[in-house]
This record gives structure tokens, C-alpha cells and sequence, in this order.
């Protein structure tokens, strides 16, 4: 088995805030060089940063291309980056599910794709998919975000039979209820509600969700493909 040597190239999308941001400075604390993709502005201090809309294939190429040539390869991608546009099924616009799709699935098929030819070269890497406790729970009001998180499952799991051979590992963590910028704006009532529900009695942080992401990409983890990985305080537990 080829060990992914250190520093590694890690590449987070959307990781310029809440998870995915943890997910990077957890990986910069472990001496990685750490890469996230931002629409506009600039990477958060510390950080690398490259241009990359997930919902716009040039823009994926040109942002490759840019990583490449100033890096290297990437050796770990955590495909992070989603969005939400929540309402009822019946009055869902056509639009807003789509949106979610390219977001969350697609720009993660996107991402993914292009990491296999230099993994494929070193015979080693790292892909993490951020799903969503509700990709197997279901959400009322989120059957474009539910649908997009399911999907990520079998996305890694075909992956992962495709380049298991290649010693590329595929892997799902699926967060439920997260101290984030989102759940910041929940009413208390509301989110006593959702507590009550969680065994554990609280929402995740997102370092804890970090944690696991770098727990997947180590040594250690070498032989676990294909796996959803709850971090959900047991919400979902026996899904």
C-alpha cells in the first residue's frame, strides 16, 4: 500500500467558512498545504486559495489547472461546497431544485472527477464527500437538499468500486445538526425542538466534524471505502 506522504495537498471546497473551514485548519494544523475554493474574495488568513465555482465546469478546470501549477496535484479533496434553497415540494420551483443539484451533487461529481487522474498517477487518495444526516433521514421542506445528500452516498460507493484498485478511498460523513452561521438564526424554540431529538442533547461542532475528515484521510483509515460516517449525535441512527 502507497502511504500518502506529508505535506499533502488538500484541497476543501467551499471551506472559507463553517465546516468546511474547520475541515482546513484542522488539516493546516496537521502541516498539509491546504487549499479552498471561493467564489470571490480572498481565503481566510492562513489558508490557500483558488478561484472554482462548483457549478460551472470551466471554472472547475480553470481552478485545476491553477492548483497544479502552483502545488501539484491534490491528494485529498473534501467536496464540501452546498447550498440550500428549502420550501415545500409542491411550491418547489424547478429552478431552486436544480440549483441545489449542480451545487451539491454535480459540482461534487465535478470536483471529484478531477482529482482521479493525478491519484490515479501516485496510486493513493483521498476523497470526503460532506453529506447530511437528512440524505438518509429525509427533511420535510428540503427534498432537493435530501436528495442531492442521498446521492453523494451512492456517488462514493460507485467511485469507490471503480478506483479501489487504485488505493482511492470514497467516504461520506453526514452531519446532522451543526453550530454554524444557518443554525445561528434558529428561534430557541425551534431549536429545542431539534435537540430534543438527538440522543446527545446538542448540535455537532464543527470541529468535531473535522476531526472525522481527518481521521478519513489518515494511515489509519487506509482501509474504510465507501462508508457513511454519521456525526449526528445519533439522530439518525439505524439509517
Amino acid at each position: 500500500m502507497t502511504a500518502i506522504t506529508s505535506p499533502r495537498i488538500v484541497l476543501v471546497t467551499g471551506g472559507n467558512r463553517g465546516i468546511g473551514l474547520a475541515i482546513a485548519r484542522a488539516f493546516k494544523s496537521a502541516g498539509d498545504t491546504v487549499i479552498v475554493s471561493h467564489r470571490t474574495g480572498s481565503a481566510p488568513e492562513g489558508l490557500e486559495g483558488v478561484i472554482m465555482d462548483v457549478t460551472d465546469s470551466e471554472s472547475v478546470s480553470a481552478g485545476f489547472k491553477d492548483i497544479e501549477s502552483r502545488f501539484g496535484s491534490v491528494d485529498i479533496l473534501v467536496a464540501n461546497a452546498g447550498i440550500t434553497k428549502d420550501g415545500l415540494s409542491l411550491r418547489m420551483s424547478e429552478e431552486d431544485f436544480q440549483d441545489v443539484v449542480n451545487t451539491n451533487l454535480t459540482g461534487a461529481f465535478r470536483t471529484a472527477q478531477k482529482v482521479l487522474s493525478g491519484m490515479m498517477k501516485k496510486k493513493s487518495g483521498r476523497v470526503i464527500f460532506i453529506g447530511s444526516v437528512v440524505g438518509l433521514l429525509g427533511s420535510s421542506g428540503q427534498v432537493n437538499y435530501a436528495s442531492t445528500k442521498s446521492g453523494l452516498v451512492g456517488m462514493a460507493r460507485s467511485f469507490a468500486r471503480e478506483y479501489g484498485s487504485r488505493n482511492i478511498t470514497f467516504n461520506v460523513i453526514a452531519p446532522g445538526f451543526v453550530e454554524t452561521d444557518m443554525t445561528s438564526v434558529l428561534s430557541d424554540e425551534l431549536r429545542d425542538k431539534y435537540v430534543s431529538q438527538i440522543p446527545l442533547g446538542r448540535f455537532c461542532t464543527p470541529e468535531e466534524v473535522a476531526g472525522v475528515a481527518a481521521f478519513l484521510a489518515s494511515v489509519e483509515a487506509g482501509y474504510i471505502t465507501g462508508a457513511v460516517i454519521p456525526v449526528d449525535g445519533g439522530l439518525g441512527m439505524g439509517h
